[in-house]
């Protein structure tokens, strides 16, 4: 078992299933896939669930990663985004996995975060 540390790395099945909280500090979700560049190596898309219940029936958000901040004091992603702005964001269903890589989903979500796109 790894030791609590702080370091500049961490491991992605670390950063999977970590809870997300709105901008009033209210837990939405928790982060269920990474999406990383293949050419580059980086991270530019998290894939968020939000509501449901044991991952039944919920939401599925595909993110920049840059729209999320880790927060020390709440042990989690923090989105600073009310909920309104996440209900009417682009998401998907558990059953349309594919759909965060097809590239105009992704600029949909792009162009709705006002986030320039990574391609």
């Amino acid at each position: 078992m790894l030791k609590e540390k702080t370091h500049a790395l961490i491991s992605s099945n670390r950063v999977e299933g970590t809870a997300v909280y709105g901008r009033e500090d209210n837990h939405i979700g928790s982060v269920k896939e990474l999406l990383i560049e293949k050419r580059g190596g980086q991270v530019q898309d998290v894939i968020v669930s939000v509501g449901g219940f044991l991952g039944l029936g919920s939401d599925l958000h595909s993110l920049p990663w840059s729209k999320l901040d880790y927060d020390v004091d709440l042990g989690g992603y923090k989105l600073d985004v009310t909920e309104e702005e996440l209900k009417n964001a682009p998401r998907f269903a558990e059953n349309d996995a594919e759909r965060p890589y097809d590239r105009d989903y992704q600029t949909s979500v792009y162009e709705y975060w006002t986030v320039t796109p990574y391609w």
